[in-house]
């Protein structure tokens, strides 16, 4: 190889996170509340991406308002340290969503991963935060403790 070619190797500059610039900060799926995370495809489209999947982009858009009400309520009958079952709440979705009772257990814990999305609630397995977008299983939620505040 001759010698031109190293040194205009070497002279270029190296690729780093810096050049290339952070990517933007991660949204909620205004239907599941589940983390959308950013990825190249969507670089020109960023600002309108507002579902993180196909089914969730045709799925009815309900409020959701009705059911975080319900979750709210039963987390103020509970001291804020204490964590609730969210399978709790599945019984009042019922009774709340009366047009489809089979998907109450989805419809609690997409009203569930809003109100944490917004830093009203957490999810809390084997006493510890998890993130809402991935838990699976059995979830306690709790109300976030206010600054100065005990547990």
């Amino acid at each position: 190889m001759p010698a031109t070619m190293i040194t205009l190797k070497a002279q270029r500059p190296a690729k780093s996170a810096t050049n290339r610039g952070a990517a933007p900060a991660a949204k909620t799926c205004l239907q599941c509340g589940r983390t959308i995370t950013w990825r190249k495809k969507w670089e020109r489209d960023w600002p309108q991406v507002k579902y993180c999947s196909q089914a969730c982009r045709r799925a009815p858009h309900q409020d959701g308002a009705d059911l975080e009400d319900v979750i709210m309520s039963g987390l103020q009958q509970v001291p804020a340290s204490q964590g609730v079952d969210l399978a709790q709440f599945e019984v009042a979705a019922a009774a709340v969503r009366a047009d489809s009772p089979q998907g109450a257990r989805e419809a609690v814990r997409q009203a569930a991963r809003r109100l944490a999305a917004a830093q009203e609630i957490e999810w809390v397995q084997q006493g510890r935060v998890v993130d809402p977008s991935t838990a699976k299983g059995l979830v306690n939620v709790r109300r976030v403790c206010q600054e100065g505040s005990p547990r």
